[in-house]
């Protein structure tokens, strides 16, 4: 099917980019284009104007400062994926390496992605387990929004319909702290029927001091689970310890479960415990230690880990 009739404009800076906007009425932002053009060929959006910032080169690129990566919102999924930051969190270049196919991650934009906010999207769930910061520019300034903000109800976000997502901020992975992303895949389409994103820090002595958990895919937007990380910090992390708090996730999830002929909500509702508990192995891991172990995990040689990894799938 073909798209509605649209006005198309190309705009060289951000500034002129949201001056297009408010000309506009119900104008948008085309990026990679792999989240709009879809539901245009649809006849599900009807935009009538369409702002091409595809050429904007500012919003390209990661780069790092003062501790915290900016990632622009134009980079797309394989630059992040393939990044040689080696403190840029695992967990964000692993979903990103999970998205769609190459031809999707090649032409599609992280600022696309979330601003898009499709409940069963990968990267929602990442930046809102790393409490990362949306920035974003209008007609009077820039403002910035944490990712527990930025993702509001199925579909919709913070954005305004005259601003520009600019960038978003995380903060780099320090030595003592692991991320992991995990998913249950739909076969069709990759997406998540349900994803977890897990960041952990652990003391010298193996116990977890700090862990923030986040769920996707079977919610309306992407879930903080609090309950986790409470019963995990403090403790000493082990297979068991992990198992346990992984459970507490569904005093997290209220009824409001997404169900369709994939995978059914009260299905879904346990497989969070299944994918919350491989994402904080994972990440527990990748943080340097995992009590059963009895080694510090960075000591182990690169075959080892792939072992692990395979075993974890």
């Amino acid at each position: 099917m073909y798209p509605p009739k649209f006005d198309y404009y190309r705009a060289s800076s951000v500034e002129e980019a949201v001056s297009l906007l408010q000309e506009h009425d119900g104008a948008k932002l085309l990026a990679g284009g792999h989240s709009l053009i879809p539901v245009m060929n649809l006849r599900l959006a009807d935009p009538g104007t369409l702002v091409d910032i595809g050429r904007i080169d500012s919003l390209r690129g990661i780069d790092k400062d003062n501790g915290r990566f900016r990632i622009g919102s134009l980079t797309t999924h394989a630059t992040v994926a393939a990044s040689e930051h080696n403190s840029l969190p695992a967990a964000l270049k692993e979903a990103a390496g999970m998205i769609g196919d190459p031809q999707v991650r090649n032409r599609g934009t992280v600022g696309g992605n979330v601003s898009h906010a499709d409940p069963s999207s990968d990267l929602p769930t990442v930046f809102t387990a790393l409490g990362a910061t949306f920035n974003m520019t209008g007609p009077v300034g820039s403002r910035s929004v944490a990712a527990a903000n930025f993702f509001t109800e199925l579909f919709e976000t913070a954005l305004n319909d005259d601003e520009i997502l600019t960038g978003i901020e995380v903060p780099a992975e320090a030595a003592e702290t692991g991320s992991a992303y995990t998913k249950l895949y739909n076969p069709a389409s990759r997406y998540a029927m349900v994803g977890a994103a897990a960041a952990v820090t652990v003391g010298m002595n193996g116990k977890c001091v700090a862990c923030t958990v986040a769920v996707g895919g079977l919610t309306t937007s992407a879930t903080l689970a609090p309950s986790v990380s409470a019963k995990l910090v403090g403790e000493k992390l082990d297979e068991e310890s992990i198992a346990k708090a992984s459970k507490a996730v569904l005093d997290d999830l209220d009824g409001d479960i997404i169900g369709d002929i994939h995978g059914g909500a009260a299905y879904r509702r346990q497989m969070a415990t299944v994918y919350v508990e491989r994402a904080l192995l994972k990440a527990s891991r990748r943080a340097g230690w995992v009590a059963k172990l009895g080694k510090s995990v960075k000591d182990m040689t690169s075959d080892a880990l792939s072992e692990i990894d395979r075993l974890l799938r």
